[in-house]
């Protein structure tokens, strides 16, 4: 799915860019993705019942076959309030980074993280993650937190 909307939005983006210039093209070809992402992820939470721990918790179980083995991830500390975790290798960044896109990566999937987050879990479950591989980082830090008592039980892997 992520290939095929770099295929469609690539070329987009650099005949924004040829035509507006690419700041302002940048800046518009962010708006779309990030709205459609948000709104995305409000509709799946509406139809998962129970709570955004929940929501969270079904998303992430859906979500992480779909992932299989473009990230390699390192579970880092699992507990009922916790789960960390470091990606050390992401197909998706060097997919990225072959197109010279690294930047539309990381609005495209990066972000997302942090929809599902705003949009599903919040305020029951947060995200910090201070480093992605798609920015350039050797790894991706994803600390999420689970605040104890407020349904479900624990991160689903």
């Amino acid at each position: 799915m992520v290939k095929i909307q770099a295929q469609v939005l690539v070329p987009v983006i650099k005949a924004f860019r040829a035509q507006l210039g690419a700041e302002r093209a940048n800046q518009i070809a962010a708006t779309a993705p990030r709205d459609w992402s948000r709104a995305l992820f409000r509709q799946i939470g509406a139809l998962i019942e129970g709570s955004p721990r929940q929501k969270w918790e079904a998303l992430n179980a859906a979500f992480m076959p779909k992932i299989g083995s473009d990230v390699d991830i390192e579970t880092i500390r699992q507990t009922p309030e916790a789960w960390d975790t470091n990606v050390t290798g992401c197909r998706y960044a060097d997919f990225f980074r072959q197109l010279s896109e690294p930047e539309l990566g990381a609005l495209l999937l990066c972000e997302a993280d942090v929809h599902v987050i705003d949009e599903v879990g919040s305020p029951e479950v947060t995200l910090t993650r201070t480093q992605t591989i798609m920015k350039g980082a050797p790894y991706c830090d994803f600390r999420w937190s689970m605040k104890t008592g407020a349904g479900g039980s624990g991160p689903a892997t």
